[in-house]
């Protein structure tokens, strides 16, 4: 029986001792649960220790939990088709994986349509890593940004990324892109950055949200 509970004491201790490396306040850092697979069970555990929003990669995995969990939020945080975009948009509380303009382009006719808001993420791919599935280039992301400019339906947190691991300095990578479209846009921008095996790294680059599944819930159990 997984303990949640005491992973999220493990967790929280390990956000605070990468906190106090770079001196930072811990609660400046959100922990995401990654329900991806996993049971309900688990998901109502870790929401009684007060999580309220959940990951997850596959739209219609996320679909079902969103109806059976209504009073939880879920936020995509795998790639997105666009034939699956409606549903997407109707599942989730924010898209964090838009990373081409035609998809931006297609959640906005959308979001019109359906006279819904939700929060957008752009997912960058700063190292052209070819066996990842999803992510913006650096020169592609000014015409994505463009796209969404202004869209008040769709408005823009900040960017996730998955940087190639055993590369600490990918994280400052992301975190000084972050800073140079802060300036550009004049807005503040979240980075969504760090996994259960590198979260230290992202903290004391500056990610505002880790996304944790293995640590907090343990193997995945369900079939996708």
């Amino acid at each position: 029986m997984i303990n949640i509970p005491l992973r999220v004491e493990i967790l929280r201790a390990r956000i605070q001792k990468a906190c106090e490396a770079c001196n930072r306040v811990p609660s400046s850092v959100e922990l995401l649960p990654v329900s991806k697979r996993q049971p309900m069970e688990l998901i109502q555990s870790a929401s009684q220790l007060g999580f309220a929003t959940f990951g997850e990669n596959y739209v219609q995995e996320g679909l079902a939990k969103a109806q059976a969990c209504p009073d939880l939020s879920f936020v995509l945080i795998g790639p997105l088709q666009r034939n699956k975009t409606k549903q997407a948009l109707l599942s989730f509380t924010e898209i964090m994986t838009v990373d081409r303009s035609e998809l931006a382009l297609r959640l906005r006719h959308l979001a019109e349509e359906l006279q819904l808001s939700r929060g957008i993420w752009i997912q960058m791919d700063l190292w052209g890593e070819e066996t990842k599935m999803g992510g913006c280039s650096e020169t592609a992301l000014p015409a994505l940004i463009k796209t969404l400019e202004g869209d008040t339906r769709l408005p823009l947190q900040g960017f996730l990324a998955i940087p190639p691991p055993g590369q600490p300095e990918a994280f400052q990578d992301m975190a000084q892109l972050r800073e140079r479209w802060q300036d550009k846009l004049g807005q503040r921008l979240r980075l969504s950055m760090g996994m259960s095996d590198d979260l230290e790294e992202a903290v004391q680059a500056g990610s505002d949200q880790v996304r944790i599944g293995t640590a907090l819930f343990g193997e995945r159990a369900m079939s996708a």
